[in-house]
């Protein structure tokens, strides 16, 4: 048993995405609990690394946060191990003495390009740790991607297209007169031929966006009968709630993960440990 899970102390793992800063605090190999905050600026950023990640700067400076219990640590100061696709965000964050930064260097997948997302190879590197080889990730964030690999941990290649919240955006954003349209966790399918603006928005998103999921889904599942497909990203739940309903054939081969990413930092902390 290596270092980390022997001592059972808490570290610390941020992912910092293209919109949000995601927390995971563990205790030894147990996840304690996670959360997530908006880029901080930074200010903020050096009272939490000065007091170490002391609970009540936490509240008194992003009050949102009222899970107290995940945000205290046993270990002063506590590892951060940190992944980042915003290098701004990411400087803040290198002051901190116990911060350990990975990178795509650090982790053993095959075949992986110079510009893959750091978040989308620790996504698939924890979805294949957690649930076999070969997998496919969907990462429903501000981006969709579609990640994959083999039997034998080596990366077959993916996508990337704009994330569904990012395409309801881009319409409001970029246009004279179409309005901003929001979903839901308890959102069902919309009308796929609309009597409504709002909802001719909608269709036009969500069932193209649920067809390129199927398709890509179909093709890998083509190429890799026996893999698992594996959703994660912060519209995940709702997508899955949306497949449910368009494809139950499709729908029924995908598990639902929200922290793959928390799973592939995890083996990379336990990997660095046992090589001390």
């Amino acid at each position: 048993m290596n270092q980390a899970k022997r001592d059972g102390k808490s570290w610390l793992a941020l992912a910092i995405g293209n919109s949000r800063l995601h927390w995971a605090r563990f205790t030894g190999s147990t996840l304690e609990g996670f959360w997530d905050t908006p880029h901080l600026p930074a200010s903020i950023v050096q009272q939490l690394i000065e007091s170490n990640f002391e609970a009540n700067v936490w509240l008194q400076e992003i009050p949102d946060l009222v899970e107290t219990k995940i945000l205290l640590s046993d270990s002063k100061p506590p590892a951060l191990w940190i992944a980042s696709v915003v290098p701004d965000q990411l400087k803040l964050w290198q002051t901190y003495s116990n911060a350990q930064i990975i990178t795509l260097d650090n982790l053993p997948l095959l075949g992986m390009y110079p510009t893959l997302g750091i978040d989308r190879a620790l996504a698939l590197w924890g979805a294949g740790n957690q649930l076999d080889w070969p997998v496919l990730v969907i990462d429903a964030g501000t981006a969709l991607t579609f990640t994959g690999a083999d039997q034998y941990r080596q990366l077959v290649g993916g996508a990337i297209l704009p994330g569904l919240g990012l395409q309801l955006q881009s319409l409001s954003q970029k246009t004279a007169a179409l309005p901003l349209v929001n979903t839901s966790s308890e959102a069902s399918l919309p009308s796929r031929w609309a009597l409504n603006t709002p909802d001719a928005i909608q269709s036009g998103i969500i069932y193209s966006l649920l067809a390129g999921i199927c398709n890509f889904i179909e093709d890998w599942c083509r190429r890799f009968p026996d893999s698992c497909v594996a959703l994660t990203g912060g519209d995940s739940q709702v997508l899955f709630i949306y497949l449910q309903v368009f494809s139950r054939e499709i729908a029924a081969k995908i598990v639902v993960d929200p922290h793959l990413i928390f799973w592939g930092i995890r083996e990379r902390v336990f990997a660095e440990n046992s090589s001390q």
